[in-house]
């Protein structure tokens, strides 16, 4: 693998692996009831976890870190979980003990633009009594490089999310590189955001409280979701609701790329930029388009003291994005009276698991969408 920021195919696919393995959010959402259930968050949870494709776990098949869940999910004490079993434990039904995730409608292959383009499309969770309150909306940003990546990648912690009965989630599509370069993937992010809040009476959505959560690639755009809110150069056209604020109340930025003029140290050059497969993809071709777009495609461009409240983590060893872009759009947006918060992953690299790191999390998006009073620490953590 090349050294950071120089992104090859072998990168690319790990962009996705990490995307797909990243935060065990049901360790702070319905833990310790649904701890064993979240598996990496890939389609079939627990055939990832079955080994031996025996249709049960063993103990020896759990990860380490949650086999003290383990007899909590075998409810009949046979020394394996059953599918059923772990399913049960993934909904929170644990004999009455944990309370249940609230029943979800999941609602798929939303056109959020209107050009039946299987890119602009979002999936939607939303709690089966959605119309009897308002809830705030939390929308998931893929990772992949800007090549690689879909929608359904952060579908399980966006369920686990929802089946808490506190938010509403979608996870969204955007055009990748091989379909269009830069800006075409933030008008796609903003193009969903405007849609979902134009349709908040319709999903049971908070038009007021709109997070958005990304990792890598998906780190990226959420982080210029958040600086963004009034610069006309990124809004786009798309869909049908111009008039519709795309601004967003907080951001979840992992380990995203920030500032595309610093990312391979001072003063990146066009040269640099050109080098990597897949910021070249992304930014374009010749010198005078390349450096504009990155100068565009960069949160820290886009700051002013008006900005949504940041939460962002990333890990020491990242050889992928450099945690000196945590460091600098963290500085960048105290500078501009922004609330932000940057927790130091002792040791990680380009994905990463912990609990506290939930914890603290569940206290941002609660003090940000919900108005729940919390503290944030912002002590390094050493990273999983």
């Amino acid at each position: 693998m090349e050294s950071r920021g120089n992104w090859t195919r072998q990168e690319s696919d790990f962009g996705v692996f990490s995307g797909m393995r990243w935060l065990p959010l049901s360790l702070l959402l319905l833990a310790p009831a649904a701890a064993l259930a979240q598996a990496p968050a890939q389609p079939d949870p627990f055939a990832n976890f079955d080994a031996n494709k025996d249709g049960k776990l063993s103990l020896d098949e759990v990860p380490e870190q949650l086999r003290q869940y383990f007899s909590m999910a075998d409810k009949n004490g046979d020394k394996f979980v059953s599918r059923e079993e772990f399913l049960a434990v993934a909904s929170g039904q644990t004999g009455g003990e944990a309370k249940a995730g609230v029943e979800l409608d999941q609602l798929k292959n939303i056109d959020y633009v209107g050009g039946s383009n299987p890119r602009q499309k979002l999936d939607l969770l939303v709690p089966k009594d959605a119309a009897t309150k308002k809830r705030p909306l939390v929308v998931f940003i893929h990772g992949g490089g800007w090549l690689s990546g879909r929608k359904e990648d952060c579908l399980s912690v966006a369920r686990l999310l929802a089946s808490s009965g506190e938010y509403v989630t979608a996870t969204i599509n955007y055009r990748l590189t091989q379909e269009a370069m830069w800006p075409a993937q933030i008008y796609d992010c903003k193009a969903a955001i405007r849609f979902l809040r134009g349709k908040a009476a319709e999903y049971g959505i908070d038009p007021d409280h709109i997070g958005v959560m990304g990792l890598s690639a998906g780190g990226q755009l959420v982080s210029v979701l958040g600086t963004s809110g009034d610069e006309p150069k990124l809004e786009g056209s798309l869909g049908s609701f111009g008039k519709v604020s795309s601004r967003v109340q907080c951001v979840v930025n992992f380990f995203g790329p920030t500032d595309f003029l610093s990312f391979y140290g001072k003063d990146t050059s066009f040269e640099n930029l050109s080098t990597g497969n897949m910021i070249k993809q992304l930014l374009g071709k010749d010198k005078e388009e390349v450096m504009e777009n990155a100068r565009q495609a960069s949160a820290v461009t886009w700051i002013s003291k008006d900005d949504a409240p940041f939460f962002t983590a990333h890990g020491t060893n990242d050889t992928l994005v450099p945690y000196a872009q945590a460091e600098e759009i963290h500085a960048a947006l105290q500078g501009a009276k922004v609330e932000s918060h940057l927790v130091k992953m002792q040791g990680g690299g380009h994905g990463f698991e912990n609990n506290e790191l939930n914890q603290r999390i569940k206290v941002f998006l609660d003090k940000e969408l919900r108005g729940i009073p919390g503290e944030i620490s912002e002590a390094p953590i050493k990273a999983n």
